[in-house]
């Protein structure tokens, strides 16, 4: 039987497309760049961008660097609260969570205190000084052990500097932690 050239053509490129889908799913798997695509989960609730420095690989170390964009933040800030549901089983650092305005790796704001109450599923962050202007601000955790693989809502509140000391919800970031 006699092939010909224009036979092998559209095989090999759909070969070689197969082949470089297949070997980037790794490689796009490892990056926890934004929070993708929320098909179920609470619809009531904005989704907030963050990102996993070393991939949420479940049971690791990692940093994660939560992001509250400026018009979340209209009313200042003085307080942060971070509740996460009883099944995060992960661990947090107190003495190595920073907040920065702008997202700038050199600058952050210095914090009075940081408490994380285990029992009641939170982490508050209280700022020395209240944050009037509004700012981006990246909330970074460092060295937090991540729990099981899964899927997670950290919701965020605000306690604002500029209105009644009421706390906000601003909303959430979906976490997801990878085998």
């Amino acid at each position: 039987m006699f092939l010909r050239k224009s036979f092998f053509k559209p095989l090999l490129t759909a070969l070689t497309l197969a082949t470089c889908t297949l070997g980037g799913v790794h490689t796009l798997a490892v990056a926890q760049g934004t929070p993708g695509l929320v098909i179920f989960g609470n619809r009531d609730v904005d989704i907030l961008n963050y990102y996993l420095d070393f991939g949420g690989v479940a049971d690791n170390r990692d940093r994660y660097r939560l992001r509250i964009p400026k018009k979340k933040l209209q009313n200042g800030a003085t307080q942060f609260v971070i509740s996460y549901p009883d099944y995060f089983d992960g661990k947090f650092d107190t003495d190595k969570i920073e907040v920065r305005p702008n997202g700038d790796k050199k600058k952050s704001l210095t914090l009075k205190d940081v408490i994380w109450d285990e029992d009641n599923h939170f982490v508050q962050i209280n700022l020395a000084e209240p944050l009037k202007d509004p700012k981006k601000l990246e909330i970074v955790m460092s060295n937090v052990k991540n729990p099981e693989v899964g899927t997670y809502y950290f919701y965020a509140q605000v306690v604002p500097a500029n209105t009644p000391p009421v706390p906000e919800r601003v909303g959430a970031w979906v976490l997801s932690i990878n085998p």
